[in-house]
């Protein structure tokens, strides 16, 4: 199931780029420590995180997720400070995520400033931390996305996205 949001967001995805899904290498582990250390060099008292399928050890499209959660209140301190470092944005959804891309040896890597208090963010957290207590769940989601290898960025998106919200939905009632 889709809120109006998730449709929202989802209708500015392509259905003309498609995606491709890798399995995990466990060499981006390294690759997150290595981004860390060179973001702590600047915001020192930050949190730094990796996210996403690489965190979970499972196929995904190969990219690097960092996560900087912060309170709203330092979110444009550490956005002048990462701009700086990172350059212009990709994409800014004010005091909810700030996105920047970089690629390190080969892989790509996606760096968000992200509001802590903001439900996208709370949302991520409860989603991750129950994939990592329920390893069934874990494992169909590893499926659903080698088997969503090849369909357009929007449908990738919008098949994802109701995973999660079924998730959640479990999360919910525990």
């Amino acid at each position: 199931m889709l809120t109006k949001k998730d449709r929202d967001w989802l209708n500015h995805l392509s259905d003309t780029n498609y995606v491709k899904i890798v399995p995990f290498d466990p060499y981006v582990k390294q690759i997150f420590e290595n981004q860390k250390k060179e973001i702590k060099k600047y915001l020192r008292n930050a949190p730094v995180e990796h996210k996403g399928a690489t965190s979970l050890g499972i196929s995904g499209k190969g990219d690097i997720d960092i996560y900087i959660p912060v309170n709203k209140d330092k979110f444009d301190y550490y956005f002048n400070k990462l701009i700086k470092i990172l350059g212009e944005p990709g994409s800014i959804y004010p005091y909810e995520r700030i996105r920047w891309n970089k690629v390190k040896e080969g892989f790509e890597i996606e760096i968000f400033l992200m509001n802590k208090a903001h439900p996208a963010w709370i949302r991520s957290v409860v989603f991750e931390e129950y994939l990592k207590t329920h390893k069934e769940d874990l494992e169909n989601y590893r499926k659903l996305k080698e088997e969503l290898s090849g369909v357009s960025t929007r449908e990738y998106y919008r098949r994802k996205i109701e995973f999660i919200n079924v998730v959640l939905k479990k999360a919910r009632k525990e």
